[in-house]
């Protein structure tokens, strides 16, 4: 089975959950600038989720690059994956709301955790299908930048109920570090059609 239906399908969940996202960011009652200072906890988590959510698509984007047929497991993988990023808005706006609070910020790194953990498993059934000459395996090498978040994400979850900031603090690196834009796929296919 060919891709485009993955990719338009998944464009189409991706795009619909950073509409939610923004759409559960209330208008304030008032008219003065004071009155946007209650929604700033709300704000700043709605532009860390949409970094995240971004940078799923993004990567999302480029791994499907990198296979011409999809198989049934790599469907459900996709759906899987779906699945925790649309939990996104619910715990953006839950920790929003609750000011990061422990509960909300744990919860909210348990959805990252697994959505990476999704994301893995949908990568590894594409290297699968390719066999052992994987574009996708020679473009990722060693993959630290995949993982490093797992297990930063076991740590920032329990850190929530000791220190949210760091818990916090923990989910921004893990933004800023795929925000750098990683070429290893890029360059890899560009090797390979030469």
């Amino acid at each position: 089975m060919g891709k485009g239906r993955l990719e338009a399908f998944s464009d189409g969940v991706i795009a619909v959950i950073i509409t939610i996202m923004v759409l559960e960011m209330k208008v304030p009652h008032g008219e003065s600038v004071q009155a946007l200072a209650p929604l700033i906890p709300v704000f700043l988590n709605y532009v860390l989720s949409f970094l995240y959510v971004g940078i799923y698509w993004n990567n999302h984007h480029h791994m499907l690059h990198t296979t011409s047929r999809v198989t049934g497991a790599m469907l459900w993988a996709n759906l899987h994956l779906l699945f925790w990023l649309s939990l996104i808005p619910f715990t953006t706006g839950w920790m929003g709301e609750n000011h990061f609070a422990p509960a909300p910020s744990a919860l909210y790194g348990f959805v990252l955790l697994m959505a990476a953990i999704a994301y893995w498993i949908l990568q590894q059934l594409i290297i699968a299908s390719q066999g052992p000459d994987s574009v996708l395996k020679k473009a990722i090498g060693g993959d630290w930048k995949g993982k490093l978040p797992p297990i930063l994400y076991a740590v920032a979850i329990p850190m929530a109920f000791v220190s949210r900031w760091i818990s916090l603090g923990i989910y921004i690196l893990v933004a800023l570090i795929w925000l750098v834009p990683d070429k290893r796929i890029e360059k890899t296919l560009s090797l390979t059609q030469t």
